[in-house]
């Protein structure tokens, strides 16, 4: 590593009036810093070399930005960086200020970097301290759901940025405002088949606002109907009964033979995971159950290959069918479960686990040896 003169030899090329070919490999060097551990290390004792490549995102050299740009994206990757990138580096209200601009061309980079500082809550928290101040939620919103805001980039990162934000307790509050009808525009992306990332950051949107269980019985009214997309993706070609259909909100009635379910295991465990968390409460018990969900979950169970969205989807079912709970512990938000049950619930969930990837592996290694070589007849 840099011993403390070379480290100030180095600094000093990376100012804005140093010529561009000194400069650019500067910040090469610092870009292959920022892709290891050691390197990450060295930086997080020098932060004045983050301060350094935040000021020459603004430089006219498009390379020597771009390569600021993916340092960034390295280092906001590592969680011990985040408070020195918000803080010292103060990187935020550059990162918000020309992700507002259209003709932006590194506005992808801008929220790979705002996704990744905005994973964790501390951080988070400041993340939307400044993005409240310098631009707004409902500026953001309106970003994402622009389509083509930004001609020279997709704009696809703003969904997992989305999800983070709903961490909080104030941006869910935003999200779930009746009067402002955001969730409403976000809802059609769970089927947004352009990006899998764009689709997974508002699934996983949905799914913390259904953390807030209060305002289940709206989310499944008529004014939002979150059901339907909750559910189709999950929904495949099979023939169900005409009474069974008939249950269903219209549209997952009687679907096409080419019908596909979603293609991503975690996609598909997250909205099973909302589902399981609309059941909470016996208003959404009582409405999953109406709308004939268990029928949809049944073949479900029946297609799913992935252990983990297979037990996903066993635990919906369970309260599907179940019995309702007694008297007083209807809302099972609000159910105080002991610490030692706690403690076997996730012991019985981790066994309950393995026994299903033990399970899965064994229906692999058996339909391996049933498989005839190509070319062969049985």
């Amino acid at each position: 590593m840099l011993s403390d003169t070379e480290a100030v030899e180095l600094l000093s090329f990376l100012k804005a009036d140093v010529r561009p070919d000194v400069k650019g490999q500067a910040v090469e060097y610092i870009l292959g810093l920022s892709s290891h551990r050691d390197g990450c290390q060295f930086l997080r004792s020098n932060p004045n070399f983050l301060v350094a490549l935040v000021d020459l995102t603004s430089d006219p050299t498009a390379d020597i930005v771009k390569n600021c740009y993916h340092a960034l994206i390295n280092l906001s990757a590592d969680e011990t960086l985040h408070q020195l990138l918000v803080t010292k580096a103060n990187v935020l209200p550059v990162l918000f200020k020309n992700l507002l601009d259209p003709e932006y061309p590194f506005s992808d980079r801008i929220c790979t970097i705002l996704t990744n500082l905005s994973r964790h809550e501390k951080t988070c928290t400041t993340v939307f301290k400044v993005l409240q101040e310098d631009v707004g939620l409902a500026q953001l919103v309106e970003i994402f759901c622009t389509e083509g805001y930004n001609k020279k980039a997709s704009l696809h990162y703003l969904g997992p940025l989305l999800s983070n934000l709903t961490q909080l307790p104030e941006a869910r509050n935003y999200i779930l405002d009746k009067d402002r009808c955001v969730i409403q525009r976000l809802l059609p992306y769970t089927q947004y088949q352009a990006s899998t990332v764009r689709r997974g950051g508002v699934i996983g949107t949905l799914r913390n606002c259904c953390f807030d269980y209060v305002h289940h019985e709206w989310l499944l009214s008529d004014a939002v109907d979150i059901l339907p997309f909750l559910l189709l993706p999950l929904a495949g070609p099979e023939e169900l009964t005409d009474e069974e259909n008939e249950g269903l909100p219209v549209d997952l009635q009687y679907l096409p033979e080419d019908k596909k379910r979603e293609e991503d295991p975690d996609i598909r465990k997250m909205l099973l995971e909302t589902l399981l968390l609309l059941t909470a409460t016996k208003a959404g018990r009582q409405t999953l159950k109406q709308k004939n969900v268990y029928p949809v979950m049944r073949e479900f169970h029946r297609w799913e290959k992935e252990p983990h969205v297979v037990l996903a989807c066993e635990k919906l079912v369970q309260v599907l069918i179940g019995d309702e709970p007694e008297k007083g512990m209807e809302n099972l938000m609000e159910v105080n479960i002991p610490e030692d049950v706690q403690e076997k619930l996730i012991g019985a969930d981790a066994k309950e686990q393995q026994e299903l990837e033990k399970e899965q592996e064994e229906r692999r290694q058996k339909e391996g040896k049933n498989q005839v070589p190509e070319g062969m007849e049985r």
